[in-house]
């Protein structure tokens, strides 16, 4: 049985961020995800936003790595050929209260180091959002806020650390863990995985997995967030990320510009026992509209095409990223909760440094490879470049998901890349993504995911095991 130096539970955007940190080093490296597919637990659910660091307390963990994250992460979108956008931020004040409220926010804010602040007046607001209610007197602008496609940067990340080397394996559900003579032995679904070093990055569960290893001081508690998808047509329903002033435990419900152009208002914040509870609600419907209404009133419910609901893991007030005494070697990375999509590359720096503090040696491979070509996608490509794709190759002018503009040659590279699932086709190319839902285009994908990996139709599932599309022929 091969031993790894760093074993990763957990393939979402920590996991593979760490991993692929880890990728620059003459290590071998296992990354282990339960799901069909990777970014299907915490990541899936994620907003895009990345946090310039307004609204996190100054001698915070999260608010230190979400600076450093929101700094590094526009280098490794270059390098990955991520679309990474800054549109800014405007948390909104609606009178005097407030505006005290954004002083004391920009103060902190500025001790963290976010760049670039200042409080703009009701005339700025005018002109530069003009949607926005016209009862608001002024706003703290953060120009460093952006946007970015959380699923594909999994992705992208996830295929640049096995370019350098990384060994990835889904389907693989960690059930139990022993600390032996100098390595852990990790039992999981798929087999056994011996390990040097083990990082628990598992998201809603990580509480489950440092329980194995006896480590039972943090709690995970799910706090479930209600988000609601607006048509494409509402592009520009926002110029920039709006905000409400924040509550002791949300940022409140926002509106979301979003990579791919569809607004998103939302979340809920409601904290609930059930690690699986994704449903969503007329409740919290109605309570997304009644605050998103409050920041921009002209938002229609019948502008609403999707939604969904995600699961925050929360541990407290702060992350938590620590070597674990107890049991050497083991390193927790815990209550990654928003910002922890901007502060994921923070995140695995800080990881590797605590990983060398405890004797794993880091030793620079000669050659690491950093970049990867660009994923094309048609949606986000300028006509005169469609026809010359088109010319290249005809695949690309067969067009499978007509809402997205989505071609037969992008879902095959896709399941060429990785995608096993329905949803997995989806998160990396947005097909059956729009207003009808893929009821165009679902039978087309199923056939060509059936062509490239020879599975039948019965075997396709929507996101893995249980949500099989197809159940059987009738005769």
């Amino acid at each position: 049985m091969k031993t790894y130096d760093v074993a990763i539970i957990g393939a979402g955007v920590v996991g593979t961020s760490i991993a692929r940190e880890l990728a620059r080093y003459r290590l071998d490296i296992a990354l282990l995800e339960k799901e069909e597919d990777l970014a299907f637990g915490v990541s899936k659910s994620n907003s895009g936003i990345i946090h310039p660091g307004t609204q996190n307390p100054p001698d915070s963990l999260k608010g230190k790595l979400c600076v450093q994250g929101n700094f590094l992460i526009r280098k490794i979108s270059k390098e990955l050929g991520v679309d990474f956008k800054e549109v800014g931020e405007l948390i909104v004040a609606f009178n005097e209260g407030d505006a005290r409220e954004l002083l004391r926010l920009k103060k902190e804010a500025g001790l963290l180091g976010v760049t670039g602040l200042r409080i703009v007046d009701r005339e700025w607001l005018r002109k530069n959002e003009p949607n926005l209610n016209s009862e608001a007197v002024c706003s703290l602008y953060a120009p460093t806020a952006g946007i970015i496609s959380p699923y594909r940067f999994v992705y992208d990340l996830a295929e640049n650390a096995v370019k350098n080397g990384v060994e990835v394996f889904t389907k693989t559900k960690v059930t139990n863990i022993n600390r032996l003579d100098g390595y852990f032995e990790i039992g999981a679904s798929s087999g056994v995985f011996k390990s040097r070093y083990l990082v628990n990055a598992a998201g809603l569960f990580a509480d489950e997995i440092s329980a194995m290893l006896g480590v039972n001081n943090f709690k995970i508690k799910p706090r479930k967030g209600e988000e609601f998808i607006l048509d494409k047509k509402k592009t520009d329903l926002a110029r920039h990320l709006i905000f409400p002033l924040p509550s002791r435990i949300s940022k409140g419900v926002l509106i979301i510009k979003t990579a791919d152009g569809n607004p998103m208002i939302g979340p809920t914040a409601e904290d609930v026992e059930d690690k699986e509870d994704f449903s969503t609600s007329d409740i919290g419907l109605n309570r997304v509209l009644t605050s998103a209404r409050r920041l921009i009133p002209s938002i229609n419910d019948r502008d609403i095409i999707a939604y969904f609901a995600g699961l925050r893991p929360v541990a407290g007030s702060d992350f938590i990223i620590r070597h674990e005494e107890k049991s050497p070697g083991f390193v927790n990375v815990a209550g990654i909760q928003s910002p922890g999509l901007t502060a994921s590359p923070a995140i695995a720096l800080l990881v590797a440094g605590i990983l060398k503090d405890n004797g794993l040696a880091l030793k620079k491979k000669l050659i690491f490879h950093g970049h990867r070509n660009k994923t094309i996608h048609l949606f986000a490509a300028p006509a005169s470049k469609t026809r010359r794709l088109i010319k290249k190759d005809h695949a690309y002018g067969d067009i499978v998901c007509r809402c997205e503009m989505v071609s037969a040659k992008e879902i095959r590279d896709a399941v060429k890349r990785g995608a096993r699932t329905m949803d997995g086709v989806k998160f990396r190319t947005r097909a059956q993504a729009g207003r009808c839902h893929g009821s165009f285009c679902t039978t087309r994908i199923m056939k060509i995911l059936a062509e490239e990996t020879r599975m039948p139709l019965t075997e396709i599932t929507k996101r893995g095991k249980g949500s099989e599309i197809v159940k059987g022929s009738s005769r």
